[in-house]
Formats: C-alpha cells, structure tokens, sequence
C-alpha cells in the first residue's frame, strides 16, 4: 500500500529527489492550465512557506493499493450482456457524414478557423472549430428549428442519423417495444445561447420578455427528453453533465443498462454548442485557451513543446449501443463491440490535474478490469490530448503507468484538427475510434513540430498510419477532475 500526497492547496504538491530526498518537495503551481512556477519547499515541521501555502505533513493522504489479479481476465459471453455498436451520428465541423468526417481526420485537415458567428474582434481569443453552413432538414421541422439552441439542434441530428444508421428508423421504431430502449445524451453546457439570451431580456427588458423557451431550452436533460419526444423512446432517459469527460459517463452508463437487463438498444453520446461569446469568454477567463490567432489552423498541437492551450469546438457525437442478443435478433449491422469503461475522480482540483496521474492511471485499469481486456491486448489509445501544458503529460505519464510495453501502441489527438468538443468531445472521438477499427487507419495528430522529449509513444505525428485495432481505449477528462476510459474492440461472433 502506498500513501500519496494529495492537494493541499490549489498546486500540486510532489516530491522531489533533486531537491533533497524526502526532507524536499515542489510545489508546481498553475494559472488557469498553464504551469507557471515551481518551487522548492521544505517538508519538516509544520510551518509556511510565506505563500500561504502549508506544508506536507497538512496535506491530505491517499491511500492506494493495487488490486491483486487472481485470474486472467475474461470478456462477456453472455449476448444478453454483450454491448455493440450498431450505429453512428454525428455533427461535425466538417459535416455531418461518418465517412467524410473520418476521410477529413486522415488527411489531416484542420476544422479550425476564424470565428465569425458574433464578433470576436475584441477578443483576446478569435478562433475556433466553429460549425458553418449547418442543416436540419428533414430531422427538426421548421418551427422547432428556428426556436432551438444548437446544443438540442445538434444533437437531436445527431442522435436520428446514428437510429439511421443503425436500421432504426421511423417505420421500424413503430413496430419495436420502445420502453426497451433509452436515450443518454449529455452535455456539458446545456443550452448556453438560450440561458445568455434570457439573462439579457431579464437585465435589459425585465422579467416579463424572458422567453417561456428559457428554462426548458437550457436545462441539460433537455437533449436526451427532446430526442426521445421526437423518436417515442420510452427506457431508460437522463443527461449526466460532467465537463468534457460527459459523452464517455453517458456510454458507461448505457452500458451498464443494457447489462442489467433494463434495456435492449440505448442511444448514446454527447451534443455541445458553446462557440459564442459567453462560453468563448468564459474559457478565456479560465486561462485555458490557446491565443495563436495569426495560425488557427496550427493551434492545437497536443504533446509539441509549443502548446498554449487548447482550441474550442463543438457538435454531437452519438452511438446506438445495442445488446448483442437484440442485434442479432433484428439482423442489425454490428461495426464493433464496446468491451467495457470506468469513471472516477482526481479529488484535487477544479480545472488542474493531478500530477502524479492517479485518478487517470486507476480510470483506465478499471476500464480494462470492466473489459475483461489484459494491458497487454490494448495497441490504440485516442488520447483526450487537448493541447494544453499540464494535461497533455499527465494523461501520457498515466498511460506510461499502466502500459508497460508500448513499442507496439500508438495514440493520437483528433482534438488537434477539431477543436475540443467539451461534452460532444468523447462522442466524437468514440466514432473516430471505431473509424480506426473499421479502417485499419489512424488519423494523424497533426503540428507535431516539436514533440516533448518525455512522449515515447507513437502519436502517429502529422501523416495517418495503417494499423490493425486489437483493442482501443478512448479517454475523456473533465474539469472538476471527472475521468472516464471506455474501451472498443473489433466484433467477434
């Protein structure tokens, strides 16, 4: 059993062998995301540093232990409880086909660009991966179009082109027993353009212009009730919000429904929309941002030395998850199996991680512990690698942690051509995941120039590689320190 030295304050407290064995430690402190200072602390007694910061022996401890294997891991067999994939949807900054979304991550294309939905021109960050020349056609009518904010929009597009795609249309729906099947579309902003336009009225018109719209179009859950209004999906039905690691939470959760026996087909995944001046400012006030507005295209470049901070970008991502029972039963396409997931928690901090990687390192060895999968089977990681200072290396020393043998893994950042998705984040990137499955092809991580000496993985820099699937995880984390790892494979009758 291990003690580890949890937060005593808002830096990150480890100890230091160069500055003295265990009378030493650092405490590296962050602004916003970006790690600004390191210092030497000393760690006896029970005094301050003058900063205001207390030492060791206040902190709190965490205690760890590893959990003993007694047996080798063993997958699902039970087709009631097996869980596939039998469908994809999506709202991307490059469209709205699976295919076309997937081609454009192997070229290596940037979504990235300036933004010109509302006028950035004082802002201190005016780029994006904003969304341009978006249709609803013929799966929102027009009246429910103009008064919805994009986070529904998307989503609701979303969520009927993955039912498509999954052989679940109107027609097939009608003759199904629709209380087996549920809907979990999260979100980690909710509707934000209709939460600031209500605000507005009430600041500048007063209480009586607030739309009647504004409380029911900015609640969170409003995604997973309207998708389900329009569709009839009568199961299981909730949001979970919890930050960009929201999407990942949602298909560990469906799973676990279809497991239990509480449903047969759940649609999952998540919807954002917050590229407009409340979200963009507030993550600007975070600190979090990259600020590289003469080069959009060159902003977000995980694990390079040049990283700033990571590049807003928004859609839906959404899966139809399905037992392999019902599946087979329907003669449904099955483009893979998820294997299992996890979630837990850093317990440090708002928006830093932790440094020495414990809640992330935990999160995928539970994962692969759900999965019934050896460290060893796993030869793809798609990173959650948002090009920020300190979480690009925490999450890569927490995969170091775990896998021990990396000379045949790669991983790589779609984040570093789409921007970051927040609660839409971990759907999308689950849907390039089973692209890379199905493909045998890696999309690149893209303005690999200058790749921090630490990263020994192949990040399968700025040209996309072929590479057979064994087994991948995609990692999603959240502000709040939320982490979550589920974990996809080919399917095997």
């Amino acid at each position: 059993m291990a003690g580890i030295a949890g937060p005593c304050s808002s830096g990150v407290l480890y100890r230091s062998r160069e500055a003295g064995g265990i009378n030493g430690a650092s405490m590296a402190q962050f602004d916003g995301l970006r790690q600004v200072e390191t210092m030497h602390m000393p760690v006896n007694g029970n005094k301050s540093n003058g900063l205001g910061f207390t030492s060791a022996p206040k902190c709190r401890i965490i205690k760890a232990m590893a959990s003993s294997t007694v047996s080798a891991p063993k997958r699902e067999t039970d087709p009631k409880k097996r869980t596939v994939i039998t469908g994809m949807g999506l709202v991307s900054v490059f469209g709205s086909d699976i295919d076309t979304f997937y081609n454009k991550l192997l070229e290596g294309e940037s979504g990235i660009t300036l933004i010109d939905r509302f006028d950035a021109s004082t802002f201190s960050v005016r780029f994006a991966g904003q969304i341009h020349a978006f249709s609803s056609k013929g799966y929102i009518d027009g009246k429910n179009d103009r008064r919805l904010d994009d986070c529904w929009r998307y989503g609701i597009v979303a969520g009927k082109k993955a039912l498509e795609d999954a052989n679940l249309g109107p027609e097939v729906l009608q003759t199904m027993d629709r209380t087996r099947i549920g809907v979990i579309v999260g979100t980690g902003m909710g509707g934000l353009t209709a939460f600031s336009a209500g605000v507005e009225s009430l600041i500048q018109k007063g209480y009586k212009k607030i739309s009647p719209f504004f409380i029911p179009y900015s609640i969170t859950n409003m995604g997973s009730a309207l998708l389900a209004i329009d569709t009839g999906l009568m199961g299981p039905n909730y949001s979970i919000s919890t930050a960009c690691a929201t999407a990942n939470y949602c298909f560990y959760a469906a799973a676990n429904h279809i497991r239990r026996g509480e449903a047969d087909i759940m649609v999952v995944g998540g919807t954002e929309a917050a590229v407009m001046p409340t979200g963009v400012g507030g993550f600007i006030a975070c600190r979090a941002l990259s600020q590289r507005n003469d080069e959009p295209h060159r902003a977000s470049r995980p694990w390079d030395k040049n990283r700033d901070g990571f590049v807003m970008g928004e859609g839906a991502g959404v899966l139809v998850m399905e037992s392999l029972e019902s599946a087979l039963k329907r003669g449904a396409p099955i483009i893979a199996e998820y294997l299992g997931g996890a979630v837990t928690c850093d317990a440090h901090h708002m928006t830093d991680p932790r440094s020495d990687g414990l809640g992330v390192s935990s999160c995928i060895t539970k994962s692969l512990e759900d999965a019934g999968v050896s460290p060893e089977e796993v030869n793809y990681v798609n990173a959650h690698a948002t090009s920020t200072l300190a979480g690009d290396l925490a999450e890569f020393n927490a995969i170091k942690k775990v896998f021990k043998d990396t000379s045949e893994m790669k991983i790589n950042g779609t984040k570093s051509m789409i921007g970051h998705g927040l609660g839409a984040a971990g759907g999308l990137e689950a849907i390039a995941t089973i692209k890379a499955i199905n493909t045998g092809w890696l999309h690149p991580t893209i303005n690999q120039d200058d790749l921090e000496p630490t990263v020994t993985i192949d990040t399968v820099p700025n040209v996309k590689k072929q590479h057979e699937v064994n087994v991948a995880i995609s990692n999603s984390f959240g502000f709040g320190g939320h982490n979550s790892v589920v974990v996809f494979a080919p399917f095997s009758p």
